[in-house]
């Protein structure tokens, strides 16, 4: 049987928080399932493009055994619609952002959905910006990330 990889695209605003912390929790739990996937990040805009992730992001990820420290920031490109089986914002807001930025361009219908819509019980809800927050605030994004991510790589 010849199965086919699946690709994801976690997508945030800056690309230095939420969706490096989703692709990196992806990564080691895909892993651990021997499963197969391309992951990547991205942001809706290009104001980190190339910095490293927010090091508080890396920190809360590091104590999870998460290693984040690679990953550089980018803005989402009209050809992530093309590339990704899924593209996933971290907000409605996100979620909001990237079905419109596909229609108006008439980009490859790829599904866009919220990270939460993955977690049974969460679906709806937004994995909140921890940027302004305390370390408080990344480790409770960490713990929704964790459980969009669960339910992410299980059902697909």
């Amino acid at each position: 049987m010849n199965r086919r990889t699946v690709s994801v695209l976690f997508v945030c605003t800056g690309n230095i928080c939420r969706s490096p912390m989703a692709q990196g929790v992806a990564e080691t739990v895909a892993a651990k399932l021997g499963k197969a996937m391309v992951l990547d990040s991205a942001g809706t805009g290009d104001w980190h493009a190339g910095e490293a992730p927010d090091p508080r992001a890396a920190e809360a990820a590091a104590r999870r055994g998460y290693d984040i420290s690679d990953q550089r920031a980018r803005a989402i490109s009209d050809d992530d619609f093309d590339r990704f089986d899924h593209i996933i914002g971290m907000d409605a807001g996100h979620k909001r952002w990237l079905v419109t930025a596909r229609d108006a361009r008439r980009l490859e219908e790829r599904p866009v959905s919220m990270l939460m819509d993955w977690s049974v019980g969460l679906a709806g809800r937004d994995v909140p910006d921890p940027f302004y927050g305390d370390d408080k605030a990344f480790e409770h994004a960490l713990d929704l990330i964790e459980k969009g991510v669960d339910g992410l790589i299980k059902r697909i």
